[in-house]
């Protein structure tokens, strides 16, 4: 099978690439690498790819519709198809960088989803995976949050270009039949990490002693930390047809903050410094994933606790502490 991925130097998108090469799978990576956050750790990413004989590599932005287009002409003929998946995971993340400039969320979650769709109707791909997000759920509904739930509230201009892209997502279903999964991730974690969310950050700070911010007293805020190979997996498994369906991957068991740095502490043997500020007014104070769509239409759950997706970003840390402890975290 050949599938284009999208992001394919972000956090979800090297490892979803890594899995579908190591199943003998061609894939052509599309990422434009920038300055989102410290691009250090994109270039690691992608350096673990780039030596698979079946990976292709295009820095491109999904925004260039005419790049994105030139890429597909040149692999597609009459008889063997462009592709018969494109997964996009690139994406501008990150609630308060949202509210810092919203346009180029717009820009790059918006209209870069619109263009791979419109290159799917054109060059006939039947199969889209959308990466979208639990900041969707917003304030409002109770926990845990369910794929049914009303969306119409998103509290950061980050959550509402997620819900644009939905929306375009159903609407290429609709006119033209193709296949669609949408995929809501909540906290995604693990080795080679964003460096701008709180697992990377902590590890950092503790393991480097800078101050580590704690928005709130660190016991009212909760989130559902997902281990970042069992977000690949789902990731792979949702590329069966499913028509149009909208499926949360999430690990079911919320941690609150301060137990997040408390266990940071134990495996480092490190004592955080924290730095107590206020809660923003964008951020989500409890994610909690209702998982019972993705075990009934994928079979999926996730496979790793907290503690050993924890341990595990904690070994590569201290594996690759000579440079990451000089990746940007601010």
């Amino acid at each position: 099978m050949k599938y284009l991925v999208t992001g394919c130097a972000g956090f979800i998108g090297w490892k979803v690439t890594e899995f579908l090469l190591a199943a003998g799978h061609t894939v052509v990576g599309v990422d434009n690498l920038n300055a989102a956050y410290d691009a250090k750790i994109k270039g690691w990413r992608l350096a673990q790819l780039q030596d698979a004989a079946n990976f292709r590599f295009h820095r491109s932005d999904i925004c260039d519709s005419d790049a994105l287009r030139t890429i597909l002409r040149g692999l597609s003929t009459r008889d063997n198809p462009t592709f018969d998946a494109v997964i996009n995971l690139a994406a501008r993340a990150g609630v308060r960088q949202s509210v810092e400039n919203p346009w180029v969320y717009v820009d790059t979650n918006v209209t870069g989803t619109l263009n791979l769709l419109e290159l799917c109707r054109e060059f006939e791909v039947k199969k889209f995976v959308l990466a979208s997000t639990s900041s969707l759920y917003g304030a409002k509904n109770p926990l845990p949050f369910s794929e049914e739930m009303n969306t119409e509230g998103p509290l950061s201009p980050y959550a509402a270009s997620k819900k644009g892209a939905e929306a375009l997502c159903h609407s290429y279903h609709h006119l033209y039949g193709i296949d669609v999964t949408i995929f809501r991730f909540f906290t995604v974690y693990g080795p080679a990490g964003r460096p701008d969310m709180s697992a990377f950050r902590f590890v950092q700070w503790i393991s480097e002693e800078k101050p580590v911010i704690v928005y709130g007293d660190g016991k009212q805020s909760s989130r559902d930390y997902t281990y970042l190979e069992d977000i690949a997996r789902g990731v792979i498994a949702g590329l069966k047809p499913l028509k149009y369906e909208v499926i949360n991957l999430g690990s079911d068991s919320p941690i609150v903050l301060i137990d997040t740095i408390r266990l940071i502490e134990e495996l480092l043997g490190k004592t955080a410094r924290l730095s107590h500020q206020p809660f923003h007014p964008a951020d989500v104070r409890a994610t909690w994933a209702d998982i019972r769509k993705a075990e009934r239409l994928l079979g999926w759950r996730p496979q790793f606790t907290f503690r050993q997706g924890m341990t595990a970003l904690v070994e590569w840390y201290q594996a690759n502490r000579a440079w990451a402890k000089n990746i940007v975290t601010d």
